[in-house]
Parts: structure tokens; sequence; C-alpha cells
């Protein structure tokens, strides 16, 4: 069998705890009473990033929603049932079945200091999947259907730098340095700090972009329900106490993909992807585009070393400059 497929579990019967619960998963934007405030402490005084911790917090919701109960009055038989409550009736892929355990781990052992054995048993292997790259033209077809400014820069930014859109939206005015150029990247994943190297062009455009808005601090503020073009929401982003929502520019995005044609899968994320692959095909050594994206391990990047027409010309016209300047051979 495949190690990335989960096998098909039998669900176990429910437990006291869950008798009552629906027999479906919560939807992902529902809320509990249950406080997880406590939970969440844990995690920042580990240093835990902000997304990990949202996706933590998410993750301990659902198994307290479903239980009814706080998680912590949970014992570690219940855990094991809803752990293959997930695997066998809501087909959570290994990816999932990751961040689930990584949640589940923290609470119970790091945060209530209960060492089960349970938390030593799951495994779920990283599912290889390669990247999906849009070629150029496609790239140029997505930017040609984003007119609005404040998207179109952005959207430019995040692939002319292979920033995450998290990252990418929380730039200050700070973050953009002069000499360079270059973009710092304060609050990368996993806590890490690095500097890439963005285009001069690309710089005045994020330069003509923030003189228009001059917010004090961030680049791509949130423009706030009713947003209107023209003077009047501009000013209205110069007052913005906080950066514009990644949901906004997924939603604008999705409506420039069906727009262009593009595949189904195309995200912001895509244009992340976009940068690695082109940057390779274009020559560029793949160490320092590892180190562009923010990688904590070259074997991560190694991941876009793959074959692809682009590539494949290289080769060819590089196999042919070695042979240009060798005698023919003789006869046979």
């Amino acid at each position: 069998m495949n190690s990335t497929t989960i096998p098909p579990y039998p669900v176990p019967p429910l437990s006291a705890a869950f008798a009552d619960a629906p027999a479906r998963e919560a939807p992902a934007h529902s809320t509990t009473t249950h406080d997880l405030s406590a939970f969440d402490a844990s995690m920042r005084l580990r240093g835990l990033a902000d997304a990990t911790r949202a996706e933590y917090r998410r993750y301990l919701g659902k198994l307290a929603a479903r239980a009814g109960v706080h998680p912590d009055r949970l014992g570690e038989e219940e855990v094991r049932e809803h752990l293959l409550w997930l695997l066998g009736r809501r087909r959570y892929s290994a990816n999932t079945i990751r961040i689930v355990h990584g949640a589940l781990r923290f609470f119970y052992r790091v945060h209530l200091g209960r060492d089960w054995r349970l938390l030593n048993v799951v495994r779920a292997p990283r599912e290889a999947r390669s990247p999906r790259a849009l070629s150029r033209a496609q790239v140029a077809r997505l930017f040609a259907e984003v007119r609005e400014p404040r998207f179109r820069v952005l959207l430019r930014l995040i692939y002319g730098c292979g920033l995450r859109v998290g990252e990418a939206l929380g730039l200050e005015i700070g973050d953009l340095e002069p000499e360079g150029p270059y973009v710092l990247v304060r609050r990368g994943k996993g806590g890490r700090r690095r500097r890439v190297p963005l285009p001069a062009a690309l710089a005045g455009e994020v330069r003509t972009w923030w003189l228009g808005h001059r917010n004090p601090r961030w680049l791509f503020p949130a423009s706030g329900p009713g947003w209107v073009d023209g003077a009047g929401g501009l000013a209205r982003l110069g007052r913005a106490a906080r950066p514009m929502g990644p949901g906004t520019v997924q939603t604008r995005l999705r409506r420039a993909r069906l727009a262009a044609g593009l595949p189904a899968e195309t995200t912001p994320h895509t244009l992340r992807h976009s940068y690695a692959t082109h940057l390779l095909e274009e020559g560029v050594c793949i160490r320092v585009i590892s180190a562009c994206l923010g990688h904590a391990t070259l074997q991560t990047t190694l991941i876009y070393a793959r074959v692809t027409v682009a590539s494949e010309a290289a080769a060819r016209r590089a196999a042919g400059a070695l042979l240009a300047g060798l005698a023919p051979p003789g006869g046979v």
C-alpha cells in the first residue's frame, strides 16, 4: 500500500463523551464556548507562530464541539476514538492528520503534562506533492485580469519575491530596504527572518502604491466594508489599523483565475511556487532560491528541481554549446 494513502479504518463505537454529539464534523468557521485561552498562552510561551496557533485552536475546538465537553476532560481512549473517526469517517489526509496530531500532542503532553502512549503511536507520513506552478504565459494572463492597484501590486509582489500571502500582507513600511533593494520578512514560517531581493521596477510599483494611501505602518492596509475606488478609499486605507486579510486576497484571485481560465487549484501560494520554478529555469542556484523562499532545509527546495519544458530546452542548448567547439567525427 502506498505510504501516503489513508487506510479505511473502521469507525469505533462512540464513548459517553461523544454519545450525544452529531455524527458530523463541526464546520471550519464554527465557534465553541470552551475556553482555550490557557492553551493559547502555552503556545505563545513556546513561541509557536500565529498561523500554527490558529490551526491548533481550530482542531481543538472541533474536538470540543464534537465531544460537548472541554478537551481537558477527555481521556486517552476518547481521543483515540476521535482520531480514528477523523481517519475512517472524515477521511482526513495524512497532512491534515499530522496537524491534528500536533495540536493534540501539544495540548495533552505540553500544556496538560499527560504523557499518553497514544501520542507516540500516531504517525502520518508527509504526502509527497509536487508544487503546482503556472507557466509564465499563465501568470501574465492572471495579472491582466487584476486591475485594482491594491491587488495587482500585492500579487505581483508575491510572485516577484516568492512570498507567502501572510508574509506579504504583514509587510510594514520599514521592511522595504532601498539599498539593494530588498524586502525584509520579519515573521516568516517557523519565525525565521530573511531578506529577499526585490526587483527595482517592482520596488517602484510598491512605493507608488504606498504614496497613494500613506498608511503610517502597513503597505497593504485593510479597506474595511464598502470599499470604493478613488481618494475616499485611499484615505480610509491611510487610517487603517490592521493589514488586509488573506480571505480578501483569495477571493479576488479566484475571480481573476476564473476570468483567465486557469486551473481550479490556482491560489496566491501558486505564485510562490511559480516564482521558484521560473527562477530555477533561469539558472538561479537552488541554494539561493532556498534562501529567498525561507526554507529551513535545502531538501524542501529540491522538490522544485523537476523537469520542465524550459529546463529541457536549456539542457538541449547547453549540450549543443558543448559540442559546437568540437571537430566533427571522421568517417565511420
